[in-house]
């Protein structure tokens, strides 16, 4: 318990809360909720199943279930399908295998649509108790921050109720009428939007309604249904803390506090959905759950291990102070896991061939290799050894200046583990004069002393490697200041390399994807989906180390 959580009242105490609405009724309220819960801390996690989770969403589920699980309460998952249009299956499916690949585990998995029903009925009451009634203003009128007030506002309760019926029964066309409430939230806005129409199947209740409540209604009342003690939202909601009192007051019913913490943003990302939306259309990221994104599936595409990201969010904590963080954090933490977790392998992104010419008829057919250098009690694996193997080309120049530390005409260099140093006897080139083979010969490692060892491999696997970069040049693509063009103007079009010749030693073979490992001097890489029976595809996860050079 950290930040903010540390102010947090004690169940049934709501009332002890900076702001929280008192009535008459509302200790008797208090009391039967105590009985109903136990005195058990309830949270909730509401997103809306009309696109996939970012990370900024990975905050909000930390907290939600972390909060509840510290004291020894519950969580629910709720989905606020409440926007038919918008709402597919895959985006359910997606949000609770987000929440279940970070480790936590839903108390119980509910939709806002479970009440649809109640929430009619207490529309109804709303009304007939004058505190809200049906308009005829149309979207565009009502929207913006000083918009006309209503000349249906005092229409007589009998004829809101009527009209509000005619809504249900479908006699009215969209954006002909909504139901509001008489109330005014902290940013000055009068009368929210409790229901509007749209003739639009939903995903669970088919067509049985053609009117849905909007958040500002649907929110407040859901967690009071379900008995949530605290309800856990981020800063923009501020403004509707006094509505979402108002609301369960008005209707008599019991009352939750809501708590506000700041977003998580970072540098070089665009989370909005609509926005992420356009990259996918536009044909410059693949699809949601592109490694260059900053969604959940994204990163988990990537290799970014649960635990990484779970680590992020407490490291970031929870306050009421809106920052905007560099993915530089990000990516240390994701090191700081994988490095005690990835187990080693050896593997060559740019290829070059070497022939050891004297290679003896003993020469080693396999050597150990330590899963874990550092500790080699861990385990190990086989790797095969034979006289021709491969290198990085950038291991080798032939005209090298003094701090170059690896193979060149004159200088050897080490091969790591199998105890060999080689020097060059020749050097094989192309009809373009790259030079595409080394002849070497070998020396046991007492005999020669090199400045450096390198990884290789012999009878590899072929696999494709694919290198991400940052998807945008600036810090924030959305500012106009930054960026007059437009976000998508931003893309870098050079985020993605794709090797398709890379080689990788066989004891990665039949890994499953998202398995990370850790290729020696090369980084962290992930399996990705897209990995056959014939060929292995991996993601750079993250380099060893930030703006890493060789020397």
């Amino acid at each position: 318990m950290m930040g903010e959580a540390v102010r947090f009242h004690k169940t049934g105490e709501n009332y002890k809360t900076d702001g929280y609405v008192v009535t008459p009724n509302t200790m008797s309220l208090l009391k039967e909720h105590l009985k109903i819960t136990g005195g058990q801390v309830r949270t909730r996690f509401p997103p809306e199943p009309n696109g996939v989770l970012h990370i900024g969403h990975a905050k909000s589920i930390n907290f939600n279930f972390g909060v509840a699980q510290s004291l020894g309460g519950v969580t629910y998952l709720r989905y606020d399908d409440t926007n038919p249009e918008k709402e597919e299956e895959k985006f359910f499916t997606a949000i609770k295998d987000m929440v279940e690949w970070l480790g936590y585990t839903p108390w119980k998995v509910t939709h806002a649509s479970d009440n649809f029903q109640q929430l009619y009925e207490w529309g109804v009451k709303l009304i007939r108790i004058g505190l809200a009634y049906v308009c005829h203003q149309k979207p565009g009128d009502i929207k913006g921050k000083n918009p006309p007030p209503s000349p249906w506002r005092d229409r007589p309760v009998e004829e809101s109720l009527r009209l509000f019926e005619d809504m249900k029964n479908g006699k009215f066309e969209e954006g002909e009428a909504t139901m509001r409430m008489k109330t005014t939230l902290e940013d000055g806005k009068m009368d929210p939007v409790a229901y509007r129409i749209k003739y639009v199947p939903h995903h669970r209740t088919g067509d049985e309604w053609c009117i849905y409540p909007t958040y500002d209604y649907t929110h407040c009342l859901c967690d009071s249904i379900e008995h949530i003690t605290h309800s856990l939202c981020t800063k923009e909601f501020q403004a509707r803390r006094s509505s979402y009192y108002w609301l369960c007051n008005a209707l008599d019913v019991y009352c939750p506090v809501q708590w506000e913490f700041a977003r998580l943003n970072l540098h070089y990302a665009v989370v909005s959905k609509r926005k992420i939306a356009k990259l996918i259309n536009e044909n410059l990221v693949r699809d949601w759950d592109d490694p260059r994104l900053f969604t959940l599936t994204a990163l988990r595409r990537r290799g970014f291990p649960p635990e990484a990201i779970n680590l992020f969010c407490a490291k970031v904590g929870v306050t009421m102070a809106q920052t905007v963080l560099d993915p530089i954090m990000l990516e240390a933490c994701v090191r700081d896991v994988l490095n005690a977790k990835a187990k080693r392998a050896m593997a060559i992104l740019e290829p070059l061939k070497i022939t050891i010419v004297d290679a003896s008829a003993d020469f080693p057919k396999e050597v150990t290799v330590p899963d874990y250098p550092a500790d080699e009690s861990r385990g190990s694996h086989q790797v095969a050894a034979a006289p021709v193997l491969y290198i990085e080309q950038s291991d080798f120049q032939e005209v090298a200046d003094k701090n170059f530390k690896r193979l060149t005409l004159t200088q050897p260099m080490g091969l790591k583990y199998i105890g060999l140093v080689i020097s060059v006897k020749e050097v094989v080139k192309n009809d373009d004069g790259k030079v595409v083979e080394l002849l070497v010969e070998s020396h046991l490692a007492s005999e020669l002393k090199p400045k450096a060892y390198v990884q290789w491999v012999a009878e590899p696997l072929v696999c494709e490697v694919r290198l991400y970069e940052k998807l945008f040049h600036h810090k924030n693509p959305e500012d106009p200041s930054e960026v007059p063009g437009g976000f998508l103007s931003d893309v870098n079009k050079n985020s993605l390399t794709i090797l398709e010749n890379a080689m990788v030693d066989q004891s990665v073979a039949g890994a499953s994807t998202y398995t990370c490992f850790q290729f020696e001097r090369n980084g962290f890489f992930s399996v990705d989906p897209d990995t056959t029976a014939e060929k292995m595809v991996f993601n750079r996860t993250v380099t060893l180390r930030e703006n890493k050079t060789k020397s």
